[in-house]
């Protein structure tokens, strides 16, 4: 595989990591149609273990079959399938060397009690990602909870040993939890506040939401106020959190969210395209779609971010 001047300049920035991380994330951003561009779609499916089958699956009941996302990330010409543990075995051997996977190391679920806390158990290990070949571990951390800081401190080791054994991370950056309000999950500040803390922790591929303009912290908004950080359009918010992981030097996807229509999936790509970030990381508004009507959409994206439409 010989990877592109874009790619190259891309892992350059990733000084002090073994070449197998490098290794690793070459072979995502060289995967697909997108290979080469320095820009990547990225399938997720753990969404099952965080709301239930029926919420996820219903709508297009293919989606119960962890070989139809494989296939449909593999069909639609993406850079990487990320899952957890199960789906990604139930899987490993049919579809083995046609797709990078992300090995998603921990989740949450709809069944734990509101006083648990904000809180993901480890589910998956590094060494399982060794086995079923995976090109990266994915953490989520929920920046706000009581419980940050022990998810810190998991994914440090977590990636320590990933890094050792030549394998990438990506870091899910979600605000969540007793410190943060409701419209502070996807206020700019916080939101360019989670990807500086994934990136401080040793992101090499960081996934945050798309931003409001809203502004939650007291103390930022006098800043942001006073320096007149532009956040008003959502590709300024982008440009803004590229700003905060270390000056654009990371890779960062930003989330689709709940389902919703066509058209606002491809604003949302045009916006980060125009504001510099490196794509979509796009679960439910690709897999709740019947299959015909996923890869016309997916196709799409990959013509926006090629700068076709």
């Amino acid at each position: 595989m010989r990877t592109t001047k874009i790619v190259q300049k891309i892992l350059a920035n990733y000084e002090g990591e073994t070449p197998g991380v490098k290794a690793n994330l070459a072979r995502i951003l060289m995967e697909g149609k997108l290979g080469g561009t320095g820009k990547v779609i990225i399938l997720p499916v753990d969404q099952g273990f965080e709301h239930g089958p029926a919420r996820n699956y219903a709508v297009n009941p293919d989606g119960y079959d962890p070989h139809y996302h494989y296939q449909l990330a593999i069909d639609a010409g993406l850079n990487a399938f990320a899952s957890p543990l199960g789906m990604l075995e139930a899987g490993a051997d049919t579809f083995a060397g046609q797709i990078p996977t992300i090995l998603k190391v921990n989740s949450a679920n709809s069944l734990m009690s509101e006083t648990a806390g904000k809180n993901q158990a480890v589910t998956g290990s590094v060494d399982d990602a060794l086995r079923l070949g995976c090109a990266a571990i994915g953490f989520t951390i929920y920046p706000g909870s009581d419980c940050q800081l022990d998810m810190y401190e998991e994914i440090r080791e977590m990636r320590r040993e990933a890094a050792a054994k030549g394998v990438a991370t990506v870091i899910w950056s979600y605000p969540r939890g007793e410190a943060v309000t409701k419209d502070g999950e996807t206020a700019i500040d916080v939101a360019a506040y989670a990807a500086q803390i994934a990136a401080l922790l040793g992101a090499h591929i960081i996934k945050i939401k798309l931003s409001t303009d809203h502004l939650m912290l007291p103390e930022a908004k006098k800043v942001y106020e006073k320096e007149k950080i532009p956040v008003a359009t959502q590709a300024e918010r982008v440009r803004h959190c590229m700003q905060a992981s270390f000056a654009g030097r990371r890779i960062v996807v930003f989330s689709g969210g709940a389902a919703k229509g066509a058209d606002a999936v491809y604003d949302d790509a045009r916006a980060i395209r125009d504001g510099g970030g490196n794509g979509s990381i796009i679960g439910r508004n690709s897999f709740q779609r019947p299959r015909e009507d996923a890869l016309a959409m997916l196709a799409k994206l990959v013509d926006i971010y090629k700068g076709r439409a």
